[in-house]
């Protein structure tokens, strides 16, 4: 673990005023507002229709990174599939604030890769492991020597070789389809990453179109159901290519030896859509359910950039509806308000409704607009988790909530994950199965849960 992330420990006390904190608030709103969102495209369409122009696709490929041999496995099916052009770009790894830690993003991103490759029909294999220096480098060469049209024909075959730690395979592309020098490549990567930034974004793995950004295969689904819509499906009645994986309790259900452990921030928006699904999951599936909240990342010094606040908060905003969960009223509740719930996290553990306090937090925040940076509006969450306010009035405020925070976060970076929500399975022994951040994961730790009770059968 770095040293950055490592000493990132302690409150920030920089709350911004309440004029800020609601101008914030109605920004967030107007980019999450998904009636917004719909004019803009519609904007947009016009505008391609107008001009005569085909619909194009940008794809952002970068050679070391999990996610984007998963998304190379789908470009030649995505460009069959779709009327679009499919320009694809190299790019490396951002080190700014945009991504504070690559390193543990890259590792994390063979882990999870491997991970959800077969339920998507991909090839991933273990790779705990950086790939090899100088087959990163012949991969980048072979692909930045291409045009689009081959880059999507080849792209998957280089990260095969470059993946299984093949040698002579890559050494065999190369002759079929040649390297560039270490100046084409040097300049492909210069261009993919300022075309990158022209687009306001920093990742690899990520689909551009029309105005809005799509994360490798996780998001491709939201790509392919735009394309549709605008009639650019040449096979319209057959399933997606990948259709979003659907969160599914199963037949089997646990007698109290698993554990799902689950890592919220009151200011995440994908906590705001995950909490919930994710209890839900624990509840109906019989595991343990241990809540362990950690403090938003950018209360602990960790910045925040505004493009990819915007990401997050458009990325959100698409996935809500597909959790059937409300999102986009938000009353940003940055410092002093999160510090405030926290403070009354213990208490209402003490009385079996720590889920709920979380629970009716994340929704007053981010679904109904609800001011929680005063005493009208944090009685409303308190009174909403079935908890009684003239108690919580007594103790609200209080500092001894902050050792544990600051543990979990530590148990939470020694697990490999930063981001929230995360996960965490456990066996009855309490060793760890699977771990994992995101929403989009809650699939994969059902699909896991089954798997592991069908051993017991």
């Amino acid at each position: 673990m770095s040293e950055q992330f490592s000493n990132q420990g302690g409150v920030s006390n920089s709350d911004p005023n309440p004029l800020v904190r609601w101008a914030t608030s109605k920004f967030l709103c107007a980019v999450s507002d998904s009636k917004q969102r719909a004019k803009k495209r519609i904007k947009q369409e016009r505008a391609r229709q107008k001009s005569a122009a085909g619909h194009v696709v940008e794809y952002f490929h970068q050679v070391d990174d999990g996610y984007s041999h998963l998304a190379a496995q789908l470009l030649s099916a995505l460009a069959e599939r779709y009327d679009i052009e499919l320009v694809c770009h190299l790019v490396s790894d951002q080190k700014d604030d945009n991504a504070p830690e690559p390193e543990l993003l890259q590792r994390l991103s063979r882990y999870d890769a491997f991970h959800v490759a077969p339920d998507y029909g991909l090839n991933f294999p273990e790779h705990s492991e950086e790939p090899q220096a100088a087959l990163v480098d012949r991969a980048t060469a072979i692909l930045a020597s291409q045009d689009s049209a081959t880059f999507i024909q080849c792209a998957a075959e280089v990260g095969d070789a470059l993946w299984s730690d093949n040698q002579q395979a890559m050494q065999t592309l190369v002759e079929q389809y040649g390297g560039a020098s270490e100046q084409l490549v040097a300049d492909k990567l210069t261009a993919g990453n300022a075309r990158r930034k022209q687009l306001n974004h920093y990742s690899g793995a990520m689909f551009y179109y029309a105005g809005e950004w799509y994360w490798g295969v996780d998001r491709l689904y939201h790509l392919e159901q735009r394309l549709a819509q605008l009639g650019a499906d040449n096979r319209p009645d057959s399933p997606l290519l990948v259709p979003r994986p659907t969160v599914e309790s199963g037949p089997h259900k646990d007698n109290g030896q698993l554990t799902l452990e689950i890592y919220p921030s009151l200011r995440s928006p994908y906590t705001a859509i995950g909490f919930d699904p994710a209890v839900k999951l624990a509840r109906e599936t019989g595991v343990n359910l241990v809540v362990k909240p950690v403090l938003p990342m950018v209360m602990r010094g960790v910045p925040a950039t505004r493009e990819k606040g915007l990401y997050i908060f458009t990325d959100v905003a698409r996935e809500a509806p597909s959790l059937g969960m409300p999102f986009g009223n938000i009353y940003d509740p940055i410092g002093e308000p999160i510090r405030r719930a926290y403070s009354l996290f213990p208490w209402a553990r003490e009385q079996g409704k720590e889920v709920e306090l979380i629970s009716s937090f994340l929704s007053c925040a981010f679904a109904d607009g609800i001011n929680t940076n005063n005493n009208r509006g944090l009685k409303k969450v308190v009174e909403r988790a079935g908890l009684d306010w003239h108690q919580a009035e007594q103790i609200v405020g209080n500092s001894d909530w902050q050792e544990e925070l600051e543990a979990n976060r530590i148990e939470l970076y020694q697990a490999g994950l930063w981001g929230v929500p995360a996960f965490r399975l456990l066996n009855e022994h309490g060793e760890q199965i699977l771990a994992l951040w995101g929403q989009d994961r809650l699939w994969l730790f059902a699909r896991e849960i089954q798997r592991q009770l069908e051993k017991r059968q």
